[in-house]
């Protein structure tokens, strides 16, 4: 049975850089790495719709914290046969973002902290109700939320993609860094090890201390 690691942060943090690094460590060791990321925008109808509603195409519909986190949720359980069928064929199965980014963003939209009502609330849908594999470990690349907001301002020039309503909003992504600590210090879920995202990660450590057969 392989892990299910998940990378958690900000918007610009720099999770996919951190997943291919990760990945070719991995690969070196002669371990199989099966990769993903969430939302899953091209490929599940819902991720299509909250890609929608983030740029307003849906009305009022991001005004609903819970209605957005189900779109998320719903995401999540039409990829989760896949992942539990890749955890048996694979070492390692790593994903940019999971139930966690649910929990820190609405949390942070309501202005609740970690072990306020609504991430129990997501805790009961994704986990309890959903059924959504248990991850066995949880990364969060911490960045200060400045240096998050300009990365991810060069991306999107860089990519010649349009900023959507979440990733615009310089509070909300103070707010939701600020779950995300709390979300890591409660091993929320499963352990958490928090990295520093403003510095060039070594790979060894981490290999080391999680990856060893």
């Amino acid at each position: 049975m392989g892990k299910l690691v998940v990378i958690e942060g900000l918007d610009g943090a720099g999770k996919r850089t951190l997943a291919k690094a990760l990945t070719d460590a991995l690969a070196v060791q002669g371990r199989k790495v099966a990769t993903g990321a969430f939302p899953r925008y091209d490929d599940d109808i819902h991720a299509e719709l909250v890609r929608d509603a983030l740029h307003g195409r849906l009305g009022d519909l991001t005004d609903s914290v819970h209605g957005m986190s189900v779109l998320y949720a719903l995401d999540r359980r039409g990829a989760a046969d896949r992942i539990r069928a890749d955890l048996l064929d694979y070492d390692v199965v790593l994903l940019d973002r999971y139930i966690a980014s649910n929990a820190a963003y609405g949390a942070a939209r309501l202005r609740q902290h970690a072990d306020g009502e609504f991430v129990d609330w997501l805790r009961a849908l994704e986990v309890d109700r959903f059924g959504l594999p248990i991850p066995d470990l949880q990364l969060l690349l911490r960045v200060p939320s400045a240096v998050a907001q300009s990365r991810a301002a060069h991306r999107e020039t860089s990519e010649q993609r349009e900023r959507d309503v979440y990733e615009s909003d310089d509070d909300l992504q103070s707010r939701c860094g600020a779950v995300y600590d709390e979300l890591a210090a409660a091993h929320w879920l499963s352990p958490w090890e928090v990295l520093d995202g403003t510095v060039d990660l070594r790979m060894d450590g981490l290999l080391d201390r999680y990856f060893t057969r």
